[in-house]
């Protein structure tokens, strides 16, 4: 691709590989719609639709002493998370050479990240059930880490710092 005069290299690159930062804000829509999903279900458990019995038992989870963190239920964490992430993966935010926001979305990526294998710990050797809405946003927020991690050199700060 040619570069144009005076035009930034994270703007050539971001044509070319697009997909990242679109995939993100799929992924953040998605864990937004099953966050409020969950929260409605907080509220009215017999809006939920899920199997119940066995290993895998949502009603369980999403009733357990595990579902509520300080007082607040979890789904309330998990669309704050999607919310923010929306925002920082935007495609402006990830072209931008903004240190904070490039190390920002990497932390707040990571932090997901604990937040997930801790739950799954509650819910695998605590609980001993699993609930699939939940592992559904286990799996949107590991695959949000895997792409912002593998694509940090397409980061409009990345590029402006190291020359990617």
């Amino acid at each position: 691709m040619t570069r144009l005069q005076g035009e930034p290299r994270a703007a050539i690159d971001l044509r070319r590989r697009p997909w990242r930062p679109l995939a993100l804000e799929a992924i953040c829509l998605a864990g937004i719609g099953i966050s409020i999903y969950l929260l409605i279900v907080h509220y009215e458990p017999q809006a939920l639709i899920c199997h119940v019995g066995g290993a895998v038992n949502c009603e369980k989870v999403l009733t357990s002493p595990s579902s509520v963190i300080f007082g607040i239920p979890v789904p309330y964490f998990g669309f704050a998370f999607f919310i923010g992430m929306g925002a920082i993966c935007l495609p402006a935010a990830w072209r931008s050479g903004a240190a904070w926001l490039a190390w920002g979305r990497v932390a707040a990526a990571v932090a997901g990240i604990g937040m997930v294998v801790y739950l799954v710990y509650q819910e695998a050797l605590v609980l001993h059930a699993i609930c699939l809405w939940c592992t559904g946003v286990h799996v949107l927020t590991f695959a949000m880490f895997l792409i912002i991690v593998s694509g940090w050199e397409d980061t409009g700060y990345a590029q402006a710092r190291y020359g990617y």
